[in-house]
């Protein structure tokens, strides 16, 4: 709970802390009657209530992809305030990632580098994992989403079955997906972005995405696209083209990007960097997708976001739903409890009387 002056007084990797605090977080919510209840003492966030993709959110602020890679905290997330949450990268193929250390924090820019390289026990594993949580009642009562990556040991050419065969091992256990093609970890991945390539993913996705559902006699599952802070405007475009034309329930704009505010020990390591240097280019991503879909294709906004003021500004661009990762590093558990709060303030001082009708106000100002 103490990630910041823990972080402080510590001399260990950012990979080793985030391990420490994940076990600690599992063991104290499982063993120590009373914990889940002093966490939402503690950290339980106002109500921001609104829908996307036919899902209710209590608050729209999700806890992004990377953070909780195993899925070994669902039931425990919303007892720090999230209204969702995301786990993964899960690779159809199970993958040690990238050699260590490939985790680095920058406290004086906000900000983290990773270049993990979609480490996870595999999508066959992790399906057993979540059957096994989901038979003892350890689930979320929050949306869960999953993050698809593709698996390293598969070439470009077969990424639409590495996809899709992912998808059809966990589709049973979560209310949304989320197709990775930009993470900068994984060689050649952002590649998948172009039109054609990520045309023949999708399509494979949306294939498995009905059998899966006439079988279990449900609904499909939203599919949504993660897409690259590092893109050309034109290229964003292009991406919502063809998320649009197959389809797809909505973007996460943005995922980590390769540019750097400045040099130094941590900025000159490869890698994604997240946290404040990107809030800027991933709200203007946000902006163009918005603007170019006429709002008609919804949007998660991340990248930057620390306080109301820059969630604010993401959902003033046209996200109608949030997520954060490095701000609960640098400000600590009860960085979502106050983002919801300002919410509501924000809402009220702008006359609105639900988020939905504040998503992309910047857009008709």
């Amino acid at each position: 709970m103490f990630v910041r002056p823990l972080m402080a007084v510590l001399p260990l990797s950012s990979e080793t802390f985030h391990s420490i605090v994940m076990k600690k977080i599992r063991l104290r919510s499982t063993y120590i009657p009373g914990y889940r209840a002093l966490l939402r003492l503690l950290f339980n966030s106002p109500s921001v209530p609104t829908e996307s993709f036919g899902i209710q959110f209590d608050n729209p602020v999700g806890l992004a992809a990377g953070m909780d890679k195993k899925g070994e905290n669902i039931p425990n997330w919303q007892n720090l305030g999230f209204g969702w949450i995301e786990i993964g990268g899960i690779t159809l193929h199970p993958q040690k990632g990238n050699p260590k250390p490939r985790m680095f924090r920058s406290t004086k820019h906000s900000a983290l580098i990773n270049r993990m390289g979609f480490n996870n026990p595999g999508a066959d594993a992790m399906a057993e994992n979540l059957a096994k949580q989901k038979a003892k009642g350890k689930w979320s009562s929050i949306p869960v989403g999953i993050n698809l990556g593709k698996s390293k040991i598969t070439p470009n050419e077969e990424a639409a079955g590495d996809y899709a065969g992912t998808m059809e091992r966990l589709w049973e256990f979560t209310d949304l997906f989320i197709v990775n093609v930009s993470s900068p970890n994984t060689p050649n991945l952002r590649e998948l972005q172009a039109g054609s390539e990520l045309d023949q993913i999708l399509d494979a996705c949306n294939h498995v995405n009905e059998k899966c559902a006439k079988e279990a006699g449900a609904a499909t599952k939203p599919i949504l696209v993660k897409i690259s802070p590092d893109l050309s405007d034109e290229q964003v475009k292009a991406i919502a083209d063809t998320a649009m034309g197959q389809g797809c329930a909505g973007i996460v704009a943005t995922n980590t990007t390769t540019t750097r505010p400045a040099e130094g020990r941590v900025m000159n390591q490869t890698g994604g960097l997240s946290g404040a240097p990107l809030r800027s280019r991933s709200t203007e991503v946000v902006h163009i997708l918005y603007e170019h879909t006429q709002g008609k294709l919804p949007i998660i906004g991340v990248g930057g976001i620390s306080d109301a003021d820059s969630a604010w500004e993401k959902i003033a661009a046209g996200a109608c739903l949030l997520q954060l990762y490095s701000a609960l590093v640098f400000e600590g558990p009860g960085v979502m409890k106050a983002i919801n709060k300002g919410l509501n303030r924000k809402l009220k001082e702008h006359g609105y009387n639900s988020l939905a009708e504040a998503v992309g106000h910047a857009h008709r100002s």
